[in-house]
């Protein structure tokens, strides 16, 4: 007998359908229904380390996590109650105690981390609790990570994405009890490890524990304007968000919409943006004359191309030329090398990086 394809359940007194195999988190989102959560990433499995999200099912005598629990037909669910609030601002109490006080530098500069964005929500301030605080800041050298672990709420998020999406693992859960930390190989730095430095365990960290160097000291979250657009430093053409402050490129950020990258970057797409403002940047054409690069026109550098070209074909013929193009470049611009070496040149010297 085949199984339906969808369930009925009822949440928050309306009747609403699901299909089989989702949490009730997911079902609850698909009906429009915010259940908070803060150990949840929708590319690894759930954790329900922080039970942030646990909402009230009849006929549990307990609450159970949401972003967990798979749905079941007839299922009664409540996500929001008096008893709900006051254990998630609890839980959020416990979380703040083991994280310092201060300014949050994730929310100052980059933008407002998930963490304080629920405490304020809730009202959760720290002091209700005292107990060790989650690590310390890490001294790892590396260029574009920065690691302060004394923010560490020990959600697992970087971990599981490090692991599971990006196949690194490079950073995993380390210690025991209050010994319990997130820590490269042998607690080496991320230079010494399989990281890759895509960047992933930034973007899913909820709190300031983990950030991108670059963008640190740069500007205030409120003097910068992100602009979507295109990485292009190869053909797959993974999006992403170019963090603007002082009409300077500060730092990148992917977009999720993307339907290429999904979110995904590599080390050059999230951490090489800033070749924009370099000072080694060449921003004119330049010609050697008499034995010196000088700068020149764009006219002047396509006459020059022009007039080396068309002597070579005089003198040598089309076959002296040989284009080479790259699998990572558009499929555009490889359509148009090969046509101006077939149609202008008159060669067929053409080969891509792919092949060989």
């Amino acid at each position: 007998m085949l199984k339906e394809e969808t369930l009925k359940v009822v949440i928050n007194g309306q009747e609403v359908e699901s299909s089989f195999g989702k949490t009730i988190l997911e079902c609850a989102r698909d009906s429009g229904v915010d259940i908070p959560t803060l150990c949840f990433d929708s590319r690894v499995k759930a954790t329900a380390a922080c039970r942030l999200c646990s909402v009230n099912v009849k006929g549990r005598r307990l609450p159970v996590a949401a972003c967990a629990q798979k749905m079941e037909p007839g299922m009664e669910i409540t996500t929001d109650s008096s008893d709900l609030e006051s254990m998630r601002k609890t839980i959020l109490d416990l979380v703040v105690s083991e994280n310092p006080t201060g300014e949050c530098v994730r929310c100052e500069e980059i933008g407002p981390c998930e963490l304080h964005t629920l405490t304020k929500r809730y009202g959760s301030k720290p002091g209700r609790f005292h107990g060790a605080l989650s690590g310390e800041k890490s001294k790892d050298t590396n260029p574009f990570i920065f690691r302060d672990y004394s923010q560490c709420i020990l959600c697992y998020r970087c971990t599981s994405v490090c692991g599971e999406v990006e196949q690194a693992h490079a950073i995993v859960p380390a210690g025991r009890g209050f010994g319990s930390r997130i820590a490269a190989a042998f607690d080496s730095g991320l230079l010494d490890s399989s990281c890759t430095f895509c960047g992933q365990c930034i973007q899913t960290c909820p709190t300031g524990a983990l950030m991108d160097r670059k963008m640190l000291g740069q500007a205030k979250a409120s003097e910068v304007t992100k602009v979507k657009t295109v990485c292009p430093y190869c053909g797959t053409g993974c999006g992403l968000n170019l963090h603007v402050a002082n009409n300077k490129v500060i730092g990148t950020t992917p977009d999720w919409d993307s339907p290429s990258g999904e979110g995904s970057l590599c080390v050059k797409g999230q951490f090489a943006t800033d070749f924009i403002s370099h000072k080694d940047r060449l921003k004119t054409p330049l010609i050697r004359r008499n034995g010196v690069l000088t700068e020149a026109t764009w006219d002047e550098a396509y006459d020059l191309i022009v007039e080396k070209f068309t002597q070579i074909k005089e003198e040598s013929g089309p076959n002296a030329f040989t284009f080479w193009t790259s699998a990572r470049a558009t499929t555009e611009s490889n359509y148009i090398m090969q046509k101006f070496a077939r149609a202008v040149i008159g060669t067929n010297n053409v080969d891509n990086c792919s092949r060989t």
